[in-house]
């Protein structure tokens, strides 16, 4: 094996040994994206296939497998997208292809009845809302079917449903019409309808708009260059933690090759060497961000940041960002945008837990350009309250929002688990008048959240609750999905208080070049 390690190059692929989540070995395959020399051995940085990227590291060559060794095509003289010839692109684009010749999500998920497809935006009408049986309609007996007959409320009294009129034929409908939302009581189990656990690498959500040229952090699927494919910075010392980075970010080349990189966590200053930080922290006044403080709950804070006032900051907090963000690529002009920093607060200071951005004018309505919680304070609820924070903001603008696409994987399962669980809230609270089922349209679950009508359906569609029966569209809500939801609810203690919130809406279109 040694004699053979030598030949390795870039491009070539071959299984390489790593730990797997339990702490198993394993052999995926990998592509070999750099080589170097240390004193006495080779290292080689590896991208496991079909792995997120930020799992690429350096490995010695004893963990290759040279006998499956596989070099480049030698046909593919072209250079690819990503600078390999022969070489598979590890970016959202291939994503993008596979998802363009896949059915869409709506027909991804396995309908709930033998009914007519999924309504799209423009077909869904009002609902009314009740426990399900994910079986066909039939005339077969009571003990195989428990008919429709109520509806249980959340204070547990029990409304008489009226079935609707039989022998409707089906109409396309506006977002303004009605959806009666039903309950059955056969239960099963929610894990069908609730989202996947965190740990799911799950990201299919739909087929992605063309990346646009404008925001703090663009979206980035060309991967042109090999060098903004490995991660360029072993670690960041932020106050009390130290971070490894996951992606590269394009900090000054001569800090690339520093063992920890400094960053002062008050202004986001980087520097060389501890040394330099405590220096820097003699001289710097900042305790928090800067901007204006707007919103504060318990030791949980929001600033509000201007990225033409405070460009300095703003464009370190951009640096820090696209460590743990690949599917974006830096922006240095941050004048068109804000920038809304959540920090915990503690007799030192106001300490950096995340942060989201949005355009100053968004002709997509978009809330949200990026949106990130720092690895420390990741599956502690942080990012739900980021996203909260961000339809908060839009309630109090009398929009509807949206965050801007690509997702990354860890941003969808965010916000999927986000609309879910506010879209569930919003059902469970309706009430019947008169004995008549609760009925409530998509416009005004958009209108009551800020959430986009397009992300409510999708989400209804994601949860398999939305189908279409006897001429109209009905909500399904079986026992297993509330009792999921309440246990959701009970661990999710942070929320944001609206009262709290001390924030006055600026038209910038009246203010110039912002």
């Amino acid at each position: 094996m040694a004699d053979s390690v030598p030949e390795i190059v870039e491009g070539c692929r071959l299984p390489v040994l790593r730990k797997n989540q339990e702490n198993e070995d394993e052999w995926p395959l990998a592509e070999i994206l750099s080589v170097k020399e240390v004193p006495g051995k080779k290292l080689y940085y590896v991208h496991y296939i079909d792995f997120n990227k930020r799992l690429d590291e350096w490995v010695t060559p004893d963990r290759l497998d040279m006998k499956k060794l596989q070099f480049p095509k030698k046909e593919a003289k072209t250079p690819t997208k990503n600078g390999l010839p022969g070489s598979r692109p590890s970016s959202p684009e291939r994503d993008v292809k596979r998802k363009a010749e896949s059915v869409s999500l709506a027909s991804q998920v396995t309908a709930a009845t033998s009914v007519p497809s999924l309504p799209s935006s423009t077909e869904v009408s009002q609902a009314s809302v009740y426990p399900t049986v994910r079986e066909p309609f039939s005339t077969k007996s009571r003990d195989e079917h428990e008919p429709i007959t109520s509806l249980t409320t959340q204070n547990g009294t029990a409304r008489r449903l009226i079935p609707s009129q039989p022998g409707r034929k089906r109409k396309n409908c506006g977002t303004d019409e009605m959806i009666k939302v039903f309950q059955y009581n056969s239960p099963r189990s929610a894990s069908g309808f609730l989202p996947p656990g965190e740990d799911s690498q799950d990201s299919s959500d739909g087929i992605p708009s063309a990346p646009r040229m404008t925001g703090s952090l663009v979206s980035d699927r060309s991967h042109d260059d090999i060098i903004t494919r490995m991660k360029n910075i072993d670690c960041i010392e932020l106050g009390r933690h130290r971070l490894k980075p996951w992606y590269f970010s394009p900090y000054p080349q001569e800090l690339t090759t520093l063992p920890i990189l400094y960053l002062c966590e008050f202004c986001l200053k980087y520097l060389k060497s501890l040394k330099c930080l405590q220096r820097h922290l003699t001289k710097c006044n900042l305790r928090h961000p800067p901007g204006n403080e707007i919103y504060r709950k318990g030791t949980i804070s929001f600033f509000e940041i201007d990225g033409r006032k405070n460009k300095s900051y703003s464009q370190n907090l951009c640096l820090l960002a696209k460590c743990f963000l690949d599917h974006k690529t830096l922006y240095y002009d941050t004048d068109p945008f804000l920038f809304y920093v959540m920090t915990e607060y503690d007799s030192k200071g106001f300490h950096i837990v995340g942060y989201f951005s949005k355009e100053k004018e968004s002709t997509e309505d978009y809330n949200v350009a990026c949106i990130l919680t720092l690895p420390p304070y990741q599956r502690r609820g942080y990012g739900k309250l980021l996203i909260e924070f961000s339809y908060e903001l839009s309630k109090v603008e009398g929009k509807t929002g949206t965050p801007e696409k690509p997702l990354s994987d860890l941003g969808l399962l965010s916000y999927r688990s986000y609309w879910s669980q506010t879209i569930l809230e919003i059902l469970m609270d309706l009430k019947s008048d008169n004995g008549e089922r609760p009925q409530i349209t998509i416009n005004e679950i958009s209108e009551i959240t800020s959430v986009k009508k397009e992300d409510v359906i999708s989400t209804l569609q994601y949860l398999n609750l939305i189908n279409y029966y006897k001429g109209q569209y009905i909500l399904t809500l079986s026992e297993d999905i509330v009792d999921g939801h309440e246990r959701a609810m009970q661990k999710r203690h942070l929320r944001i208080d609206p009262k709290c919130l001390h924030f006055t809406p600026k038209d910038w279109s009246k203010r110039g070049k912002w």
